[in-house]
């Protein structure tokens, strides 16, 4: 797992465990600092860890400390552990027809190809107007098509605070379906929520008229259960891959704003019987839960 640093800018760390629900008991261990000076020196943010044809590869957003210039950049690992070895800088990826913000970015494979989505603006547009797009990668830190804007915020729990959509992620379903969630509102208010797209079956990813949105949000605060703006997830499997499960962050009180205080935590998922996702709700903080299957 890999995540923003709390209360730092600078630096990504990777906690590394055998069984997710030990999670919060294992001691992060630092592996790229960020250089003092330059276009990602500062703001890293949203860290993600992949394996693609035998090495690791850390997407990342950065800038030199102006929100402006967040970009996502990529670092590669040839090591089999990536807590140890080199994390060499592979460069930043941009559309080749534009060099515009981005942020949250995520890769995922799907029918032989692979993708990246992230969260971006259009031209002459503000950070506090964001989208989801794709493209198809060529390698780990190239693109090999333009990208493709999936979802604009037109809802209005997707306005709450700031017109947003970010944090996308990729979800196949048992039955190969793919599926993205990501990130609606502003996420400083408690109304931050998940939102889902779906893709036709048989459709292509980068066709935006293939995908369809949900009018309202799959995965919501509950104040009685300590959730409040839950969002920008994850998703993994159990230990022996019968199962899956979405990890979070959420904020325990109201007013807590979109900083340190945000925590994360891990609950299934399941599956409803028209095979779109169950998100259900935020389990109540300290609720003991079975661990995911296949843990001692």
């Amino acid at each position: 797992m890999t995540h923003t640093w709390d209360g730092s800018d600078d630096r990504i760390a990777i906690y590394k465990t055998n069984e997710m629900s030990e999670l919060s008991q294992v001691a992060p261990v630092t592996v790229w600092m960020a250089p003092s000076t330059g276009p990602y020196s500062r703001d890293i943010w949203a860290p993600e860890l992949h394996f693609y044809d035998g090495k690791f590869y850390l997407y990342f957003a950065g800038d030199s400390g102006s929100n402006d210039g967040h970009r996502v950049y990529v670092l590669e690992n040839s090591s089999p552990d990536p807590t140890f070895g080199k994390w060499v800088m592979k460069g930043k990826v941009a559309d080749l027809s534009n060099d515009l913000w981005a942020i949250d970015a995520s890769t995922f494979e799907y029918k032989g190809h692979r993708y990246i989505v992230w969260s971006g603006i259009e031209p002459g547009t503000k950070s506090c107007n964001t989208n989801i797009y794709i493209a198809e990668l060529a390698n780990p830190w190239t693109l090999n098509t333009t990208r493709v804007k999936l979802s604009s915020p037109t809802y209005d729990w997707e306005m709450v605070g700031c017109p947003i959509n970010e944090g996308p992620e990729a979800l196949i379903s048992p039955t190969g379906n793919l599926f993205l969630s990501y990130s609606g509102g502003g996420c400083g208010t408690d109304n931050y929520a998940l939102g889902l797209l779906s893709l036709a079956e048989n459709g292509s990813p980068l066709n935006a008229t293939h995908w369809t949105k949900s009018p309202t949000p799959v995965f919501v605060k509950d104040p009685a259960n300590g959730a409040y703006g839950p969002g920008h997830n994850g998703f993994f499997k159990s230990l022996d891959e019968t199962e899956y499960w979405i990890i979070y962050h959420a904020k325990n009180q109201t007013n807590q704003g979109c900083g340190i205080l945000r925590n994360p935590r891990i609950q299934q998922l399941t599956w409803n019987s028209n095979g779109t996702p169950n998100f259900g709700v935020p389990v109540k903080i300290g609720l003991p839960i079975p661990k995911p299957s296949g843990e001692t």
